[in-house]
């Protein structure tokens, strides 16, 4: 993913968890703040030590950026960061697809 699609710094990964709110289900917590006037989304990744070792977690990464490129043209112009939570290192790719689904339209990314 570019890094124009991307929140990278510290700042920005801190005014969406404060100034953004939260939605959950048992695999994935995604937080949203409301559009600042880009012409894009940007999304943040955050997968803890708890899921596994570096190999599981960039795994689980690689794997949560590829839904997210197929889901691009839905996705509305906002910053949004996804964590994953530790029952995320055993999915394969259709259930983590269709949670990480489930959970952007309890948030009202997708419709």
């Amino acid at each position: 993913m570019k890094k124009k699609y991307r929140v990278k710094k510290e700042q920005e990964f801190q005014k969406v968890f404060q100034e953004g709110a939260s939605f959950a289900n048992r695999k994935f917590v995604v937080y949203r703040l409301e559009p600042s006037g880009q012409k894009h989304f940007r999304v943040g990744l955050s997968v803890g030590k708890k899921v596994g070792n570096a190999v599981t977690r960039n795994r689980v990464k690689r794997q949560i950026r590829a839904i997210l490129q197929e889901l691009k043209t839905e996705l509305p112009p906002i910053d949004f960061i996804v964590i994953a939570r530790p029952a995320t290192k055993d999915l394969p790719h259709d259930e983590m697809r269709s949670n990480l689904i489930h959970v952007l339209k309890l948030a009202k990314i997708l419709s």
